[in-house]
């Protein structure tokens, strides 16, 4: 009868550093050094089959060996590891007995490249076997066993994937144990710079997605000045449920938009990113006010993954002269105005309208403001007026966040350098980073 075998972990012994428990096919120092199929074994208290004598803190280095000799007669020396114990050596006679003792805490396959591969004949590859081993056991370290002389077969073996190769007749117990070693270090070095390449690629392309996925300004033709800020609050992560964009029209007015859906995960980002790319394609198509915001609620509705799920925004359409604005608010903050010679103060939002997708068949209205001849409008997120003032729970709040704008512009900041200074501050009054997202854009004309 078969001797059970256990379940293959996640994580070969080779490749995460250290042994895991014995598995019941491996023998221990006390029994044998050479695996076989009729090891004695008592039930556990789980009813598992187990070996007879308990194992140490530490566990032996095991080996896998996979040969197939006529004359009975081993091919491995006995071996000591580090602390004086014996080297456990499993035996395989064929690649579907090498399949079921190649569980998690064999550090090393030792491979005979004279065994033939199964379904392939001899003269197909000389190295059928061992790409077939490669494909069973990804993660281990496999050393090469080739006849004395063939050092060219054993070269191309190494190019193939092994990590080193020997010859068959000159093995001896210390050429065997630091190869075995070196092999173990060398694929566990492998694994841990593949992962760390697949990490960073996959970052990278993470970053250029979601880069790619902040909207260009289309600005050609206007004299207004534009400056942003975005900081998601996902950790390592570039976007978060927060949007905005800009354009001008061919008339020469300037639409601005901001806004914020509900929550931060991946799903609110990607939600985010098509209001916005929506919201272009209907200005430019001419929408604008109640109407624009209706048509966004509409693929609010469509798009959300729950009905719960809704989004806050903040449009204003500038006038060709720059001087006047329509503002469009839904359940968004109102942006703040600054200019020389008057403080910042906060546009009005009486007539805020709902957040889209909240109510059906909402309207939106839309309120004339006079901006002045020359004048800096930000728009921005709750993210950066809902971060704490000291330790308490006092937040920031709208009122807050206007007296530190109008004592940055006070201080002759403008444009890029005033949006940094203006989150620095909200962070530092925040004690850290801000868990929420924020987004700030800044429009400033200056004749």
């Amino acid at each position: 009868m078969p001797v059970p075998i256990p379940r293959q972990r996640a994580i070969p012994a080779a490749e995460s550093g250290q042994a895991q428990a014995a598995s019941p096919c491996g023998g221990s120092a006390e029994e044998s050094v050479t695996d076989t199929p009729g090891a004695a074994r008592t039930p556990d208290t789980a009813g598992n089959s187990t070996n007879r004598v308990e194992h140490t803190a530490h566990t032996n280095l095991t080996l896998l060996l996979i040969e197939d000799d006529p004359a009975g007669s081993p091919i491995v020396p006995d071996m000591l590891d580090e602390a004086g114990k014996p080297i456990r050596v499993r035996t395989a006679r064929n690649l579907t007995e090498a399949a079921r003792l190649l569980t998690d805490d064999v550090h090393c396959i030792l491979l005979d490249l004279a065994l033939p591969a199964p379904g392939r004949s001899d003269s197909d590859d000389e190295l059928a076997v061992l790409r077939h081993v490669l494909e069973l056991a990804p993660r281990h370290a496999v050393l090469a066993l080739t006849a004395s002389g063939d050092a060219e077969r054993g070269a191309e073996a190494v190019r193939v994937g092994a990590q080193d190769y020997l010859f068959r007749d000159e093995l001896d117990s210390r050429l065997l144990n630091r190869a075995i070693r070196y092999a173990v270090e060398r694929k566990r070095s492998e694994s841990a710079e593949r992962r760390l390449a697949e990490g960073r690629l996959r970052a990278q392309e993470n970053r250029r997605l979601e880069r790619g996925l902040l909207p260009t300004p289309l600005l050609e033709g206007s004299s207004l000045r534009f400056a942003a800020r975005y900081r998601p609050g996902r950790s390592r992560a570039l976007l978060g449920g927060d949007f905005y964009d800009v354009v001008r029209t061919p008339d020469g007015t300037v639409h601005a938009m901001i806004g914020d859906v509900c929550g931060h995960g991946p799903d609110e980002a990607a939600l985010g990113v098509e209001l916005r790319i929506a919201w272009r394609a209907l200005t430019l198509a001419g929408l604008c006010g109640d109407q624009l915001l209706g048509t966004l609620q509409q693929v609010l509705e469509h798009e959300r993954a729950d009905d719960e799920i809704f989004a806050t925004l903040c449009t204003v359409d500038i006038a060709p002269d720059g001087r006047r604005a329509g503002l469009c608010l839904a359940g968004h903050p109102s942006p703040l105005l600054a200019g020389p010679g008057r403080p910042a103060r906060l546009l009005p939002y009486d007539n805020n309208g709902p957040a889209l997708g909240l109510l059906p068949r909402a309207r939106w209205p839309r309120t004339q403001v006079e901006l002045g001849a020359e004048w800096s409008l930000m728009l921005y997120t709750d993210g950066l007026i809902e971060g704490r003032v000291g330790e308490g729970r006092e937040r920031l709040g709208q009122e807050g966040m206007t007296e530190m704008v109008r004592r940055q512009f006070a201080e002759g900041l403008r444009g890029e350098q005033l949006l940094q200074a203006a989150v620095n501050e909200v962070r530092d009054l925040n004690g850290g980073e801000l868990t929420d997202d924020v987004a700030v854009l800044l429009l400033d004309r200056v004749p």
